[in-house]
């Protein structure tokens, strides 16, 4: 046997020209310096057409430029510098930074550094690859951005709830307090006072509890041409004299479902926000349109998945927001108003509105040059329905009433102002603060329970399917911390009713009396 034949071969020598056109070819853009002596600075001898692709360019104009030129961060530059001194061929170095593009404009990339030695082993180029990761950092802060309104949104949301809770009782006494001080004009003027502030108070947290997506919507088909149209005249006036509204309404407008009443106040918002924008001759645009999405644009988790949309946009010629300003922009209490001028949460409401209604929100700003907002929402194929408008309820009023109450409340201050409340009216209240306890109270007790208040979701509706079966005719009165209410199936719609916190103790009376009386 021939043993020459089990020596491995030497590898083939690749001609320089094959391996020149390889560099050129490669995706990633590769950059070749030469390296001078010590403490000189690397000067580029080639760049392939994948880096002037990615940079937007030349050749011409990289050829004998120092390399760090290309690099925008002077620490990256410095610990690039500090790597060369000791760098030696097989030990690579990696990182990634911002680099130099067409016209100063910037762009991120991961990068490894390499170096060719001599016979000697002394280094004597410097081989970059530079692979643009600007889309991938981009969708990265837009996926961290997603995650981090999402934890405020619950934050904010489990705060409101407690807060609605010391509000319910905060404008319920006032309501019962107003009637014993109606005869004293100052001390009514005080407490008129302080319920106008709580109820202040109740919208910061409806507007809270919609960033959080947890505001109770009364969703319906609607056309948005028509809530533009409706509430143009006031959104006009809103404007004044900063600038004028203009409308640019699609015919043939798709149908969404939304909150009627909350999307209005996402219109105002808006247009409030576009205001405070306006310079000389500003100009405020609302438009819509209907817009199909295919596949393959979602690129981001905010980007609206493949469907058929209905598109509104609010559009100024203002001042435009910075790219840090836009990156907060949703946040609650973030703003860039003066002390005073505003809460920060106008915006807040604008995102939680959008994302309760399966819908998405893209901004589009550049400084001096004005701003967009643009709200994608699902075409809706039901019919439009009509929008039922309720009239407030009256002042406090005196119902009267004398049946059996079972309420159903686990925040004692709650509890014991409602229980009060209805008991002064003349109701015989059983109040628990547990399922557990009020089953126990209505049983004990002599007569049978004709209306419970409760929330259904907190064993409310186990309790209510205990008690039908001493009163079929039992009502129910279905109470809500945040969520929005969903009419029980298996009790008759005149026999319930919801309603949800804070809720004025007028209210309550009155839709107590009003089921008691169906």
């Amino acid at each position: 046997m021939n043993k020459k034949s089990h020596q491995p071969k030497a590898p083939a020598r690749i001609p320089t020209t094959l391996l020149a056109a390889a560099l050129r070819a490669e995706g990633d853009g590769v950059v070749v310096s030469k390296l001078g002596a010590p403490g000189c600075k690397p000067t580029i001898i080639f760049v392939n057409g994948s880096f002037c692709a990615m940079t937007g360019r030349t050749a011409n104009e990289l050829a004998a430029q120092p390399h760090v030129a290309l690099h925008v961060d002077q620490a990256e530059v410095e610990n690039i510098e500090h790597w060369l001194l000791s760098a030696q061929p097989g030990q690579p170095f990696a990182g990634e930074g911002f680099l130099v593009g067409k016209n100063g404009a910037t762009i991120f990339a991961a990068w490894t550094f390499s170096t060719l030695g001599n016979r000697r082993g002394r280094p004597t180029h410097l081989v970059a690859s530079y692979r643009d990761t600007t889309e991938k950092r981009r969708l990265q802060e837009t996926l961290v951005q997603a995650q981090r309104l999402d934890a405020v949104g619950q934050l904010a949301g489990g705060v409101a709830h407690d807060f609605n809770n010391l509000l319910s009782v905060i404008n319920g006494y006032c309501e019962m307090l107003a009637a014993h001080v109606s005869d004293r004009p100052q001390a009514l003027r005080e407490v008129n006072e302080i319920h106008r502030a709580g109820r202040q108070a109740a919208t910061l947290t409806r507007q809270l509890l919609a960033f959080g997506r947890r505001q109770p919507m009364d969703a319906r088909v609607i056309n948005l041409n028509r809530v533009v149209s409706d509430n143009a005249e006031i959104l006009g006036r809103l404007l004044g004299s900063a600038g004028r509204l203009e409308l640019d309404l699609a015919k043939n407008l798709g149908r969404v479902r939304v909150d009627p009443t909350q999307f209005q106040q996402v219109l105002l918002n808006l247009v409030l926000n576009a205001r405070d924008a306006l310079r000389d001759k500003g100009c405020v645009t609302i438009a819509t349109l209907n817009r199909d999405v295919g596949p393959g644009l979602k690129n981001r988790v905010s980007d609206a998945p493949p469907g058929h949309y209905v598109c509104v946009s609010v559009t100024d010629n203002g001042t435009g927001m910075d790219a840090e300003t836009q990156r907060h922009l949703f946040e609650p209490f973030f703003t860039t108003k003066l002390e005073g001028k505003g809460t920060g949460l106008g915006l807040a409401l604008v995102y939680g509105v959008v994302q309760q209604s399966d819908g998405y929100i893209e901004v589009r700003s550049a400084l001096l040059a004005g701003s967009t907002f643009e709200i994608y929402l699902p075409e809706a194929r039901e019919p439009e329905e009509p929008v039922v408008r309720v009239d407030t309820a009256s002042p406090f009023p005196a119902t009267r009433g004398h049946e059996t109450l079972l309420l159903l409340e686990d925040d004692d201050v709650v509890r014991k102002m409602v229980a009060g409340m209805l008991t002064a009216d003349g109701y015989r209240v059983l109040a628990a603060k547990t399922p557990a306890e009020g089953l126990k109270l209505a049983r004990a007790n002599s007569r049978p329970v004709q209306l419970l208040i409760a929330n259904p979701s907190q064993g409310g509706d186990t309790v209510a399917r205990a008690l039908l079966s001493t009163r079929a005719d039992l009502r129910m009165l279905c109470t809500s911390n945040h969520e929005a209410l969903t009419p029980l199936t298996w009790l008759k719609p005149e026999y319930q009713a919801g309603m949800v916190k804070p809720y004025a103790l007028s209210e309550v009376l009155l839709t107590v009396r009003t089921l008691l009386d169906a």
